[in-house]
């Protein structure tokens, strides 16, 4: 950060509204008098403004580059000035002259031009006065506040929409056409909102109040906001400074000294897109935000409501300003941005420039890692370790000639001696029909032969619905062709349905406690099942009698996620601290004297620990395709990267949540699908009270946030649908949220449930959905309905109401439940 010019000034006033422009910038003098510098020869005689005959309150510039307009506010005027005008009349020798748009509207605290500078908003005690500025004549006088408006700015993309702020904790938008207020925002806070932005690429508005507090709202044709994210600034500034001690603990570096302690208010925001890399020459992401705050700048990445860096006045000892009372900020020319701050204690402005290549220094972060291998298994890793081929044992065969057959056909024809004579004679067969469907093959048009649609919509229209009594739903779970589905329900049976939900699902049962999760083979040939009852079982398709069974206190606490890994090499899952990885052999062949030995043979490959207080809580890995990463999630509200090919944790994230994350899905889109390979590195993981989080494999950061939904208490988990496009949550509001990927606004609202959904996943094959819903209460039903996707976890053991709710065109599954307080259920 750099200091190109230091004023000084009459007097310090609090949140006084300088302006700054590309070009200019300006400070008042004499309380009543005005001084314009330029940006771009500091040594210029500045322009000297008077007209005032009050003290000046608020200035600012306008929106266009030429001509240059400034508006300056007294209790007295309020004038527009024309800087090159009012320049070339100083030049010949004249005094400057503005035009007065406004008269004795009492003290204005704040000015904003519209984006064609033909209006001017002044906020003015509790009012809000619309003016224009080529003459002297107020369009509209807003009230509504019940406190002073602190600010007020027009939005961009549509020249009839005002956006004002008041001390009374609220804000209005303001529809210019009618005057009339079009929404009102509730109390956000218990200080009041001082500023607000509007951001054009991904039509939000950002508001700040006085203790640090950030809200972000998106902005529909309808003139209705709906709230996307909530930021609180101290508490970002710690997550970024224990990130930060992290790094540097890694490095082997010494931690920074402890600091003090400051209230962070929110004195100005506005856009970092105007940033541009000079390596890559490409722009800054839309989304980062500039936050001027008493003790410096913070750049804040909305889409994941992370703080990115921040630039402390302590940290610049050039500069001649510690604490600030106010900003201005403004691109500036060179691709960089210009910022007007006042001093807090001392009667001094300083106008400061920050060079791109400053904010290339952002977020230090380890190496990153991708789902692909790189190179083949190492000799020693435990990839590599196989089963014991053995030979079929057959019993000895004694006396050859005794087992051979009498005769040469595998049937002999009855003597028919047993049968009814027959009463008829021969009789020809005439006008005989050829079939000549039976000549043609039959042509299979299924799920095979279709890709996935990249282009298909998300979800809205609820298509099926099946109802299971008695029986709540657990877990579910989709084939990899789309045409089966597995429900774990909670009196520890497993029902296998068709994904039509058609006919009499088949019954697996044996397990003791609730079935936890289910997973497919990537062949379809078994499955696994595990329950509470901490024991696992595979399952030979179209047997209703296990393989094997993984029990017998193998293992102290319940199974979490298990499923198949390396292309269905192992079988991977956690259990508390551990994490397994088995080897297994599938044989479904029975002896008949020993019927009930079991010939499949499973193996312990390895076996690893995480450090003793830390459980794992989630895992996920990849099968569709060879890959040495497994992602695990602790209850120490951390993320590690955990290489198998190395049997060590490769890297961690510490906090990734405010609590421990109980889903994690990563993108492995289908059979059906194909993506850009950088796709498969991205990851969600849900938390309650934190939302969803998206992830980048390749630079560990989290890229995005998703906070639309409610989640306060239960595990609702999310989902990334096989195209890649569409992320989908469950939630405690009785809804299923739809976002897209690269928005951190929800598309749909998925409602008509009658309790919380707790899980969501997507077909991989149709673009359809399911999803699964969940109350609990004795003597109620459960009701399925499904669709195509369907992943679905619950942990509590009463009655339930499951409903799967199938959708068009994109299938997802959701599940959903409630407890009844009432002592009789």
């Amino acid at each position: 950060m750099i200091e190109k010019l230091s004023l000084t000034c009459d007097r310090v006033r609090s949140h006084w509204q300088l302006p700054c422009c590309h070009s200019y910038c300006g400070v008042p003098v004499r309380g009543k008098d005005m001084l314009i510098y330029s940006h771009v020869d500091t040594e210029q005689k500045p322009l000297l403004l008077t007209g005032h005959h009050g003290e000046i309150g608020a200035m600012t510039f306008g929106k266009g580059s030429s001509p240059v307009f400034l508006c300056s506010a007294s209790a007295d005027y309020i004038i527009v000035w024309e800087i090159e005008l009012c320049q070339m009349r100083v030049k010949e020798g004249h005094v400057a002259a503005g035009i007065v748009i406004g008269t004795l509207l009492d003290e204005v605290v704040h000015l904003s031009f519209c984006y064609s500078d033909e209006r001017v908003a002044a906020c003015s005690g509790r009012s809000v006065f619309i003016l224009s500025s080529k003459r002297q004549e107020v369009i509209f006088t807003l009230e509504g506040h019940l406190g002073p408006s602190t600010s007020a700015e027009f939005c961009p993309w549509n020249k009839d929409v005002l956006i004002s702020t008041s001390e009374d904790r609220t804000f209005k938008v303001w529809d210019l056409k009618t005057g009339a207020v079009s929404y009102q925002s509730f109390v956000l806070s218990a200080f009041p909102l001082i500023s607000a932005c509007f951001l054009e690429e991904t039509r939000q508005l950002i508001t700040g109040s006085t203790d640090g507090q950030v809200w972000c709202f998106s902005l529909h044709d309808d003139h209705k906001f709906h709230l996307v994210s909530k930021m609180d600034l101290e508490k970002m500034e710690k997550r970024h400074q224990l990130h930060q001690e992290t790094v540097s603990h890694q490095a082997g570096e010494e931690p920074s000294e402890d600091t003090v302690e400051t209230t962070k208010p929110v004195l100005k925001i506005a856009s970092c897109s105007s940033f541009t890399d000079t390596n890559n020459e490409q722009k800054k992401d839309s989304s980062w935000l500039c936050i001027g705050s008493f003790d410096g700048l913070y750049v804040v990445d909305l889409a994941t409501s992370e703080l990115l860096t921040a630039l402390y006045f302590k940290d610049f000892p050039h500069l001649s300003i510690t604490m600030a009372n106010s900003w201005t900020i403004s691109p500036a020319r060179d691709n960089s941005m210009a910022f007007l701050v006042t001093s807090l204690f001392t009667p001094s402005v300083v106008l400061l420039e920050l060079d791109p290549c400053d904010l290339g220094k952002i977020w230090a972060c380890c190496k990153g890692f991708s789902v692909f291998p790189s190179s083949p298994p190492l000799p020693e890793s435990p990839l590599n370790a196989r089963l014991k081929e053995t030979e079929p044992s057959h019993p000895e065969k004694k006396g050859g000639t005794k087992d051979q057959p009498l005769v040469f056909h595998s049937k002999v024809k009855s003597s028919g001696y047993t049968s009814t004579p027959r009463r008829t004679m021969f009789s020809s067969k005439t006008n005989i029909q050829k079939n000549r469907s039976s000549s043609k093959p039959n042509k299979n048009t299924g799920l095979l032969f279709r890709d996935y649609p990249a282009d298909s919509e998300a979800p809205t229209t609820p298509h099926a619905h099946l109802s299971v009594a008695n029986k709540p739903v657990y877990c579910l779970q989709y084939s990899g062709d789309g045409k089966q589905i597995l429900c774990g329900l909670g009196d520890s049976s497993v029902l296998l349905y068709k994904s039509s939900l058609t006919g009499n699902p088949a019954v697996y049962t044996g397990h003791d406690k609730p079935v936890s999760s289910v997973s497919w083979s990537l062949n379809r040939q078994c499955w696994l099942s595990a329950s509470e009852d901490q024991s696992l079982r595979i399952w030979a398709h179209g047997s209703t009698d296990p393989a094997f069974i993984m029990g017998n206190s193998l293992f102290s606490k319940p199974i979490r996620d298990a499923q198949f890994y390396y292309l269905d090499k192992f079988l991977l899952f956690a259990s508390g601290p551990s994490l397994y990885l088995y080897l297994y052999d599938v044989d479904t062949t029975h002896d008949d004297i020993k019927r009930y030995h079991q010939r499949s043979v499973v193996k312990l490959a390895k076996r690893f620990t995480t450090p003793s207080p830390t459980y794992i809580t989630a895992l996920s890995a990849v099968n569709d395709f060879l890959s040495h990463i497994v992602l695990l999630c602790g209850s120490d509200r951390s993320i590690r990267v955990f290489d198998m090919n190395k049997s060590t944790v490769a890297s961690q994230l510490l906090d990734a949540h405010c609590r421990a994350v109980h889903c994690i899905t990563q993108n492995k889109g289908s059979m059906f699908s194909t993506q850009a390979p950088d796709s498969y590195n991205l990851f969600l993981t849900s938390a309650v009270k934190d939302g969803v989080k998206i992830w980048d494999l390749r630079t560990l950061r989290c890229v995005r946030r998703y906070e639309n939904h409610l989640n306060r208490c239960h595990p609702c988990s999310a989902a990334i649908s096989p195209c890649g496009r569409f992320i989908a949550s469950g939630s405690e509001d009785n809804a299923a949220y739809v976002y897209d990927i690269r928005s951190s606004s929800y598309l749909h609202k998925l409602q008509k449930h009658s309790d919380t959904v707790l899980s969501v996943t997507f077909n991989p094959a149709t673009p359809e959905r399911a999803k699964s819903l969940s109350s609990y209460c004795s003597g109620q039903t459960a009701n399925t309905e499904v669709d195509s996707a369907v992943c679905s976890r619950m942990s509590h053991e009463s009655e339930t109401q499951t409903e799967l709710r199938q959708h068009l065109p994109n299938q997802l599954a959701c599940v959903q439940h409630s407890w009844n307080c009432n002592e009789d259920c």
